[in-house]
């Protein structure tokens, strides 16, 4: 079984994303996590909310994410909201260093999941959205669901 044919789960999503932001380009990453919060994962037990993404001494790191403790965990359980390293190859890294650095530009995450057996997170290269731009594109959705069901009679 191929790279591209492993089932995809998805554990978490932040939807205020794709609202709050404009997403310019999408990455995959894997992400490197310790044995107990991999079993969280697998419950679905983390918030995407408050993180971001940054580059920090030459790797990417997911900031803000909390992941649950996991009930069974003792004292080997792992801290919510420490940072976590995001595995990309070194080309992608400077490339998206070089583009984030632009004005306005913010890396966050917009999902996380599960291919195979690999935890990774869905990590988009975005600008934010002003209030106005934001009432612009839910008018533009709704002038569109209009459309649909006047196409449907």
């Amino acid at each position: 079984m191929n790279e591209k044919e492993r089932p995809v789960r998805d554990v978490a999503v932040n939807r205020r994303a794709r609202r709050n932001y404009e997403i310019l380009d999408t990455l995959e990453a894997g992400l490197a996590l310790s044995g107990t919060e991999v079993k969280t994962l697998r419950a679905g037990r983390i918030s995407l909310e408050e993180a971001y993404v940054k580059v920090v001494g030459g790797g990417l790191w997911l900031v803000g994410a909390h992941i649950a403790e996991y009930e069974q965990g003792n004292q080997f359980n792992h801290e919510p909201t420490r940072p976590r390293r995001l595995l990309v190859h070194r080309r992608e890294l400077r490339k998206w260093h070089q583009r984030a650095r632009e004005k306005g530009l913010t890396m966050i995450p917009l999902r996380v999941y599960f291919r195979g057996r690999w935890a990774k997170v869905e990590v988009a290269l975005a600008r934010g959205r002003r209030r106005h731009d934001k009432r612009q594109e839910m008018r533009k959705r709704e002038d569109q669901k209009v459309l649909r069901r006047l196409r449907r009679r």
